[in-house]
């Protein structure tokens, strides 16, 4: 969870933050921005891949909050022209692919999807 919070989550918020939250306000996305912090996030990426060499899930072979915390970033993530920078990293692309066919993670899912589609009205 500290990977999470310190490297993980701070570079999530700032491409989020310019690619959802900019564009409501009407300003403009700095596309140099969103490039440098998809570079970072390929880096954490590249450390997910290598943890889950050994493990199921980021903590070890259970599911744990350190896993749960990135589900709605990496929902947001997946509404957006990055949506695929996942697909680089096979087990990390297949830890998301078991997370996002839990009932839970759908119910979220389905939820940010209403709330997405209410925002475009």
């Amino acid at each position: 969870m500290e990977v999470e919070a310190h490297h993980y989550s701070p570079i999530m918020d700032a491409i989020l933050m310019e690619i959802r939250i900019r564009p409501i306000f009407g300003q403009r996305v700095d596309e140099s921005a969103v490039e440098g912090n998809i570079e970072k996030l390929k880096k954490v990426l590249e450390v997910y891949e290598s943890r889950q060499s050994s493990s199921r899930y980021l903590a070890g072979d259970f599911i744990s909050l350190a896993d749960l915390n990135h589900v709605s970033t990496i929902l947001c993530l997946g509404i957006t022209p990055y949506r695929s920078v996942l697909d680089a990293y096979p087990r990390v692309r297949a830890w998301w692919d078991g997370l996002r066919a839990r009932p839970a993670v759908r119910r979220v899912s389905d939820l940010m999807n209403t709330s997405v589609k209410n925002d475009l009205k």
